[in-house]
């Protein structure tokens, strides 16, 4: 107690200290996927801006759409999944970047330059970018099958699994299994996609969770096989679990930067982007999150492991069996009835 009362002074000092960086327009909210930025690259952007970064954090592509959607000038800074970015543009949720301001988005890999889910990148510049799979326990599973199957078929599931919380994700894993495009509009597919999802409910499947929390569900041993994304699954691995891409293909993903259209502090908006597609910035975001740069200048100054991983980094061979969601428009309805179908199911 005493403790506390001779640290109250300093408590309340730094409280008022942020009240005022607030007041003087000196707080930049960041929404962003959990567990997916370095805490000491917030406090560098912190000290360099003379600011308060304030973190806000969601699980789930729809959540953060429509939290985004119902916001208003809430967030200055939105990292989001490629195909929300297409579908965010059309409802005139984000605001042009001024690249005049960004001066490091010349660092930009050429891959992802020009993205079709954002042309010319006029509203976006690329964050991370990464893949789905699966992480496993090797001690419960020796001889693992790399397939969706292994955990959407209930007569495969080999012991306790996680599903992922997402439905474009989780429902493009089950069309990637039955070989449809993860992007299908055809409503006979998409029913086929459902009615796997929802067999895949079976008492050995403990629930829906987010890429974070599922990683962690498999290296507790609570589950023998969850979906994850590989740099969640990669900075969790011990010498009992592994991470591999499914033989069917698996979602290649691109996370954007964007600023929305409500924002109030455009100017640090635009110096935070910057500040991540710093080579510097950008190699020890990569290093420690796990995740793949889409920065060039970025690349020679990651850990060298991790750019050999092919876990990270896969092979044209991977990439080009794989898929990139894209927004799937006026269909966007008929996958979210199946998915409110899935989470319903008992």
């Amino acid at each position: 107690m005493k403790k506390t009362w001779r640290l109250l002074p300093a408590i309340l000092a730094l409280t008022a200290l942020a009240f005022g960086c607030a007041r003087a327009g000196k707080t930049l909210s960041v929404f962003i996927w959990s567990e997916y930025i370095d805490p000491e690259l917030v406090e560098r952007f912190e000290k360099e801006q003379k600011l308060k970064v304030v973190l806000d954090t969601y699980e789930n592509t729809e959540t953060m759409m429509s939290k985004v959607a119902s916001a208003g000038g809430q967030y200055d800074v939105v990292v989001m999944s490629d195909h929300a970015v297409r579908t965010m543009i059309k409802q005139g949720l984000l605001a042009p970047l001024d690249l005049s301001n960004i001066p490091n988005a010349g660092n930009v890999g050429s891959r992802f330059r020009e993205p079709a889910y954002d042309p010319g990148s006029r509203h976006s510049l690329p964050y991370q970018w990464g893949t789905m799979g699966l992480i496993y326990r090797t001690d419960k599973l020796p001889d693992f099958q790399a397939s969706w199957a292994t955990i959407l078929d209930p007569k495969a599931q080999p012991g306790p699994v996680v599903l992922l919380d997402s439905m474009r994700d989780l429902m493009g894993a089950a069309l990637l299994l039955d070989g449809h495009s993860p992007n299908t509009r055809d409503a006979g597919e998409l029913s086929q996609a459902g009615k796997r999802l929802e067999a895949a409910r079976t008492s050995r499947l403990l629930g829906f969770y987010g890429s974070p929390d599922s990683a962690d569900k498999v290296i507790s041993g609570d589950a023998w096989v969850g979906i994850a994304y590989n740099g969640d699954a990669l900075v969790k691995l011990d010498e009992d679990t592994d991470f591999v891409l499914p033989a069917e293909g698996t979602i290649v993903w691109v996370d954007a930067m964007t600023i929305p259209a409500g924002s109030k502090n455009s100017e640090q908006a635009h110096a935070f982007l910057n500040f991540i597609l710093d080579p510097e910035v950008g190699a020890a975001l990569s290093n420690y999150i796990a995740y793949a740069t889409p920065n060039q200048a970025s690349l020679p100054l990651v850990d060298q492991e991790m750019r050999e991983d092919p876990r990270i980094y896969p092979s044209e061979e991977e990439l080009a069996s794989s898929a990139m969601l894209e927004d799937v428009e006026e269909a966007t309805t008929l996958y979210d009835q199946i998915w409110t179908r899935v989470k319903a199911a008992k």
